[in-house]
């Protein structure tokens, strides 16, 4: 049971959701979109030389577009909500690249504010809805603060990846070195989670910063000169064999609705 949840011991019953149901395919499609959006937002800021502030507006731009179709439609369409996903990935590197780099913040000072943003969203979303559990998403507010705390924690990943990689700002643990790190600590929530009683809502929330950064050290990897570790893919290579992958994985195998806890229907008096 979440340690979040409000009204824990009120009677509910099930419903089916908008959001894509948590299983093991789950985490390999979104560590995929997260390694997408490192490439593509590279492509696009570093490849087409169109900068960091430019591809965050093109990419805020269809990240709102995608978020607001995803909370119209009435229920889970398995294309939108990935095409969401990765929305979040490309303007969470760009919009931590502008800050990291482009603003002067560095590495440390960007991780430092997309962390508190993350936290105070997360703080304000329990304190609106009661609940920062997937299972009790179930209106309009309650994706919305879902969608903007899947952006920070995105963006979040990107600035952290950045740090323990990057030798100029950063600890200088290199590509590898930095998804070996964070493959670890994903291997510690999994241990968490079979052996421990600990929050699977927290324990969902720790996964889901730890897979971006880990993404986002795995593009870095592909598309980085071999002079700095990376492999020297195409930026554009190496999004397209992303997206393929992602594509095929979400017409492929199954995709189902998280279910969601909803309110039992009030009784009509006698």
């Amino acid at each position: 049971m979440s340690i979040t949840e409000k009204n824990a011991a009120a009677p509910t019953h099930i419903g089916v959701g908008k959001i894509a149901e948590v299983t093991f395919w789950f985490w390999v499609i979104k560590i995929a979109a997260t390694t997408l959006g490192e490439t593509g937002g590279d492509a696009v800021t570093m490849s087409m030389n169109l900068g960091y502030l430019t591809g965050t507006a093109i990419f805020a731009t269809l990240f709102v577009l995608a978020v607001a179709a995803q909370i119209l439609v009435r229920k889970f369409h398995p294309l939108l909500f990935w095409t969401v996903i990765i929305a979040t990935t490309t303007v969470g590197t760009t919009l931590a690249d502008l800050l990291d780099r482009s603003l002067g913040i560095g590495y440390l000072g960007g991780t430092a504010i997309l962390l508190t943003l993350l936290l105070g969203t997360l703080a304000l979303w329990h304190r609106t809805m009661g609940s920062v559990s997937v299972s009790d998403i179930s209106s309009p507010k309650a994706e919305i603060f879902y969608w903007t705390t899947i952006l920070f924690s995105q963006t979040l990943g990107t600035a952290l990846g950045d740090w323990i990689a990057d030798s100029k700002g950063g600890l200088g643990l290199g590509y590898e070195g930095g998804a070996l790190l964070f493959a670890a600590g994903l291997a510690l929530v999994v241990a968490a989670y079979r052996w421990t009683k600990m929050s699977h809502t927290v324990l969902f929330w720790l996964a889901f910063i730890l897979t971006r950064p880990l993404g986002a050290t795995v593009g870095d990897l592909l598309d980085k000169p071999l002079g700095s570790g990376g492999l020297a893919w195409s930026r554009y290579t190496a999004s397209a064999a992303l997206g393929a992958f992602i594509l095929g994985s979400v017409l492929l195998i199954p995709q189902r609705a998280e279910r969601r806890r909803v309110p039992p229907p009030c009784k009509r008096p006698q």
